[in-house]
């Protein structure tokens, strides 16, 4: 993880112990090891339908402004295989997002394909719940956004094997004011100066999720209290740290350079905005990246 890795050691394996113990107590509820704990998400609606998609889409339309990109093939590579995927629109507020409920997800390129091209496990090889951003429905198949290589890569996945979510949080980076912005729904519920990626190493811009939230061991280390990773990774780093060059919302011992680039392309926060931050979202909420 850039300029922030979730130093996630190997003993948060045995904290999360299996995914079942994991998504059968009340939401939300902290897997934690001594020092360390994982937040998985807040209380959300269980829904029973999600934004229906015509049969065979060609491009997905936002729900609000701004037009996203239109669909390209490019390729997100897994264990060995090729996934075609596209470019992921804004997410539709309030937003759904999916927790894998098995032991681990299978990533199609297009619904009804008879064998994936790859999967997701779950828990991640972070030892973090697996989660998706939903962003519709094709009878029993959803099309989803996924923590991987593209930016913005989509995927279609089984709904039978996740369970859905809602929220209204919303997280809103903008790098050039160096700010970020927490919304519920259309409310305003934190608003703070921040320190994006340096010019040489900038921030990635775009339409994301938070796939994960750790309460790390140091509060007073270099990336504070609090991680809230981000469904997203550096166009210059593709490793960093033994991690793979994803990016993160994270506290500092450096405050002094909060209000300016500053990093490798994370985004740091004071450790008392962070931890507000990671009180406030549930693991799946959209971020936008400007």
């Amino acid at each position: 993880m850039l300029g922030g890795g979730r130093r996630l050691l190997p003993v948060i394996l045995a904290a999360v112990v299996t995914f079942a113990a994991f998504v059968a107590v009340s939401w939300p509820q902290p897997l934690s090891s001594p020092g360390l704990s994982v937040r998985a998400g807040q209380a959300g609606d269980y829904l029973a339908t999600v934004p229906t998609l015509a049969p065979a889409p060609t491009t997905t339309a936002p729900p609000a402004p701004p037009t996203p990109p239109a669909t390209v093939a490019v390729a997100a590579r897994g264990r060995g295989r090729t996934l075609g995927v596209g470019f992921a629109p804004p997410a539709a507020s309030p937003a759904t997002f999916a927790y894998a409920t098995g032991g681990s997800v299978g990533l199609y390129s297009q619904p009804g394909q008879a064998e994936p091209d790859d999967w997701q496990d779950n828990p991640t090889w972070e030892g973090l719940p697996g989660v998706f951003l939903v962003h519709g429905r094709q009878g029993d198949w959803l099309n989803v956004q996924v923590s991987m290589r593209p930016n913005q890569a989509t995927a279609w996945i089984k709904a039978e094997e996740v369970e859905l979510r809602q929220t209204a949080m919303r997280i809103v980076v903008d790098t050039a004011a160096a700010t970020l912005t927490v919304y519920d729904g259309a409310a305003v519920k934190l608003s703070t100066s921040v320190a994006p990626g340096k010019g040489a190493t900038p921030t990635p811009t775009g339409d994301f999720f938070v796939d994960g939230i750790v309460a790390l061991r140091d509060a007073s280390g270099p990336y504070g209290s609090h991680q809230v990773s981000v469904a997203a990774f550096s166009n210059v780093h593709y490793s960093f740290g033994g991690g793979n060059g994803q990016i993160a919302i994270h506290g500092t011992n450096d405050p002094a350079l909060i209000g300016a680039p500053a990093s490798n392309g994370c985004v740091r926060m004071t450790n008392e905005d962070v931890a507000a931050v990671a009180a406030l979202v549930p693991v799946g909420t959209p971020v936008t990246i400007l």
